[in-house]
């Protein structure tokens, strides 16, 4: 399938509140409009996973990350800038998004992500994405297509077709947290 087509069908099928599999920047992922509660809830559902886990987003550039956070603290903007791989930052004071994707602590955790295929599913939608390993809670993680469960790819609205060849395993991002303090941890 054509590449952009591939991507349109996936941003008609996320506006429509259907949940999507498809490659991300690090491993292959569950995603939905991250503004959407149902979609997010039917999520949860498909890992059976607890929704007091939160999940992550996607963004297409830095500039979108105030929008869904009440203070960005400076360092997180050099951390975007320069990581030479994917990370994810997970910050204090979420809004503007789904309400079960913010942790009890009133943090989310968010990703500029810089592969094209993802960047381009994040820039048409206009809204962050859900990211989230295509796996059941608990199971490892989906490093190719071929690793995903079955009942996974059957509850999917739209399963992409980029990538599905590629047989090299990814890896998941790194994960730091930041405070308001701007003290950072290491999460992964």
């Amino acid at each position: 399938m054509n590449c952009d087509i591939d991507i349109k069908n996936a941003v008609d099928c996320l506006k429509k509140g259907g949940v999507i599999i498809y490659p991300t920047d690090t491993v292959w992922g569950i995603g939905c409009d991250a503004t959407n509660e149902q979609a997010v809830q039917r999520i949860y559902k498909i890992k059976q996973r607890q929704d007091s886990k939160a999940m992550l987003c996607l963004v297409d550039n830095p500039n979108r990350i105030q929008r869904y956070f009440r203070n960005v603290p400076d360092v997180a903007w050099d951390i975007f800038d320069c990581a030479d791989q994917p990370v994810t930052v997970i910050l204090d004071g979420a809004e503007g998004v789904a309400p079960s994707l913010i942790a009890e602590d009133g943090s989310l955790g968010i990703r500029v992500t810089r592969d094209q295929f993802s960047h381009d599913i994040c820039y048409r939608l206009q809204r962050p994405l859900v990211s989230t390993s295509a796996n059941i809670s608990g199971m490892p993680t989906s490093r190719t297509f071929r690793e995903i469960p079955q009942e996974i790819l059957d509850q999917a609205d739209y399963v992409c077709s980029f990538r599905r060849g590629d047989h090299v395993p990814h890896q998941p991002s790194r994960i730091i947290k930041l405070s308001q303090d701007s003290s950072v941890k290491i999460i992964r």
